[in-house]
Formats: structure tokens, sequence, C-alpha cells
């Protein structure tokens, strides 16, 4: 059964920075279950439906949301306007057979209700984080923030990958300034397709150097 040794959590440091799309790269490069636990905003069947579409997974290795939010807003307020508030509890991480990724809703601060974070149920979690940044322009602000705000609640960080048109530069400022690692550079795919995730999990030999990040634990901070 799926344990914190083969479990990882894929966050942003934003919304739409492409999560689901890093998702889906990792969830068909180790054979995963994938499961997002809150899903707010249902157009297109929510980032799940969007992934089964995209991989053709079979339906043991992908998991029912906790929470399925029909407004695209905040978790939280999408809650409210259905009357229900977001339970913890319920988000208990799932037993299952194998790796499991967890897909998280939003960016880390993101609160789920308003008195708890998305990051308290990170830190709740105890997984190792997988951090999605924009490649380009603002990236590295928000991209230093999410990673102290992971650090100040000491959660494994992974590493980073930058989702986007290739940097000349913000790939090696992340790496020193983060002090962590860019674990991959995902160029924009058009058309985006399960072969086209597959080359690019080759390429970059995610296989390799998630494994390696998984087995060696957090990056230090100094």
């Amino acid at each position: 059964m799926s344990s914190c040794s083969n479990a990882l959590v894929i966050c942003g440091t934003d919304t739409d920075v492409g999560k689901t799309v890093v998702s889906a790269l990792v969830v068909q490069g180790l054979g995963a279950t994938y499961w997002k636990p809150v899903q707010s905003g249902l157009e297109g069947g929510g980032d799940s439906g969007r992934l089964q579409a995209l991989l053709q997974l079979p339906a043991t290795r992908l998991l029912p949301e906790a929470y399925r939010l029909q407004t695209p807003v905040s978790p939280h307020w999408a809650a409210e306007l259905e009357g229900i508030t977001i339970d913890p509890a319920r988000l208990a991480l799932p037993a299952v057979a194998g790796a499991l990724v967890v897909e998280t809703a939003g960016g880390l601060l993101v609160p789920l209700r308003r008195d708890w974070l998305q990051i308290d149920q990170l830190a709740a979690w105890g997984l190792p984080v997988l951090l999605v940044a924009r490649s380009g322009l603002g990236t590295l602000n928000h991209t230093l923030l999410s990673v102290q705000a992971l650090r100040q609640r000491s959660i494994p960080l992974l590493g980073l990958v930058l989702n986007g048109p290739l940097h000349p530069d913000n790939p090696a400022t992340l790496a020193a300034l983060a002090q962590a690692p860019v674990l991959a550079q995902l160029p924009p795919l058009e058309p985006l397709t399960a072969a086209g995730l597959a080359a690019q999990w080759q390429a970059q030999e995610l296989g390799r150097t998630l494994k390696a990040a998984m087995g060696a634990g957090p990056t230090p901070h100094r």
C-alpha cells in the first residue's frame, strides 16, 4: 500500500501554473494513482476529468475527490456557497497500491476554510512537495515566497518544476536562491498528449531525478 516513501504532493505557486499538466506527467511516469482531494470549479469535469481524458487511466488509479465544489473560486468560498464546511478529517490520505500523487487546489496559502489553509493541510499530511511554478516574469518572487512558506512549516520540498517557455536565467537563479533543485523545465506542449508527456519524462530524466530526490529526503536549507 502507498506510504510516505512513495507518495508526494504537487502544489503550485499560484493558480493556473500547470499543476494538472505536471500531475499528469508524474502520474504517467510513475504509474501512480491520482487524487485531487478538493476541486472547486467543475467545468470540463474538473482536474480529475481533464487528467483522465488525457491519460485514459483505469478507474482504480483515479480516486474520487473528497469535495467537488461547483463554483470556480477559492475552496473556502465555494464550499460556503454550497452550505458546506470543509473538514480536514475527510482529507486523510487514502491507502492505495503503489505510488500516490496528490494535487492541491490553488497556491499554498489558499484557504480551505476560514481557519484552515492549504499549507496547514500539507503540514498535516507530512508528504514531500513538488512545487510547480511559471517559468517567466514574476516567478522569482512567487516561487521564493512559496519555498519560504514551506520551510517555515518544515514541509519537505523535493524540488521545482518550471512550466512554460524556457527561460535563460530563472532556473539557475531559483536553484541558487531557493536552495532547491529545478527537477524539470516543461515547455508548452501543443497539442498536449500523453505521448508528448512521456517524451518529456524521458528526455528530462525526471524518473531518475524525482526518485533520487524522494530517496534523499527534503532539500537542505542553510
